[in-house]
């Protein structure tokens, strides 16, 4: 008697075959599991911080001995600076680097503590929106210690807060440079790394390389195609942020040429990725991940969405070693801070310390064929 088809059979064992074919496939893996994971972790990082990070610098002599101080320190999204001197602080105070100036001292005199405490919080309003997030966690620190207190009793402290009018720091200075950088990186690898690799494909490069024209002039030909287009790109996001949204530029036209001379370095380093991937990758459709193990932990750890402050101390070294997040500190500095190239020589040098090792690996693995 002739065995019945098994329509479930076939279809387990299709089943079976397209499974062993994901699981193959770097690519279904990576997107599917190690990417959403990377998400849950920084997401999730970011959440246990309790929100918004504040730095604070406390004043000299300030009593560190009170409980209002230590329910400060028990939090842990409150970071207190180390002590600099009155020039240094101004400056930090002034170009909103922290939420502001902390004081706390007995009201009845240095040595005199049972009429509680006089907490004095300088800001300008560089950093108004922290300044106004903070003051309401203040107050509940203070307001949790008093329902611990003996009933009656005075409050453990007074605020009097201080908030000088400065230049104002709004969401859109630190938003734009994160985005420009991320269009820079997205730019600089993944069409850098598409357009050699479909050029290699196509036997493109192996014609150029078969003419009187030298392997330097291809490259640099190409490549400032993309540059001029992604300064381009560059100028249209500045102008649409300046005036739409009042993107600060202190120094007007001179802040405006600076941004873009570090665009322009920062797209050199950034291709140099790109050429690495077009060179390693077998396939077109491997290029995405390659790409993506590139660009995705600088999106998310490099200060682009969020400054790196919100992370566990444990991980930001790791962040600070990303180029682009020297590109983003060091646009922040010249377009809302004011600093010149000159005075961003750290984040120039690191980027440049960073295209010097990518464009070794990049002749080395480049190829035409």
């Amino acid at each position: 008697m002739e065995k019945q088809y098994s329509q479930v059979r076939a279809m387990l064992a299709i089943t079976k075959a397209s499974l062993i074919g994901i699981f193959r496939s770097p690519s279904a893996v990576v997107f599917s599991i190690f990417f959403p994971l990377i998400f849950i972790l920084v997401f999730g990082f970011i959440g246990n911080g309790g929100g918004p990070v504040y730095r604070i610098a406390l004043t000299p002599g300030s009593d560190t001995s009170n409980p209002v101080y230590q329910g400060l320190r028990e939090r842990s999204n409150i970071r207190f600076t180390d002590p600099v001197d009155s020039a240094q602080l101004e400056s930090d105070l002034v170009k909103g680097r922290i939420t502001g100036e902390l004081a706390i001292r007995p009201k009845g005199g240095s040595g005199d503590r049972a009429a509680g405490y006089q907490v004095t919080f300088r800001a300008t309003t560089a950093s108004a929106d922290k300044f106004y997030s903070f003051m309401p966690l203040l107050e509940n620190i203070i307001f949790k210690i008093d329902r611990q207190r003996e009933p009656g009793a005075s409050t453990i402290a007074t605020i009097v807060p201080e908030i000088r009018q400065v230049r104002e720091y709004r969401t859109i200075d630190f938003i734009l440079p994160g985005q420009l950088g991320f269009s820079l990186l997205s730019m600089g690898v993944f069409g850098v790394a598409f357009l050699f690799f479909n050029l290699r494909q196509q036997l493109v490069l192996k014609r150029m390389f078969a003419t009187p024209v030298s392997k330097t002039a291809i490259i640099m030909g190409e490549g400032l195609s993309r540059v001029i287009f992604q300064l381009m790109t560059a100028v249209v996001i500045i102008g649409l942020g300046y005036f739409a949204f009042q993107f600060s530029l202190v120094h007007g036209w001179v802040t405006f040429a600076e941004i873009m001379v570090l665009c322009f370095v920062a797209l050199l380093v950034f291709m140099g990725f790109g050429f690495i991937v077009s060179a390693l990758a077998p396939n077109e459709s491997v290029i995405p991940l390659f790409a993506n193990v590139i660009t995705l932990p600088q999106f998310l750890l490099a200060g682009t969405f969020f400054s790196i402050d919100v992370f566990p101390k444990w991980l930001q070294p790791f962040c600070r070693a990303l180029p682009l997040t020297h590109f983003n500190d060091a646009m922040r500095k010249i377009a809302f801070e004011g600093a010149h190239l000159t005075d961003c020589g750290k984040q120039i040098g690191f980027l440049l310390g960073w295209g010097v090792l990518i464009y070794v690996v990049a002749e080395r693995v480049f190829r035409w064929e």
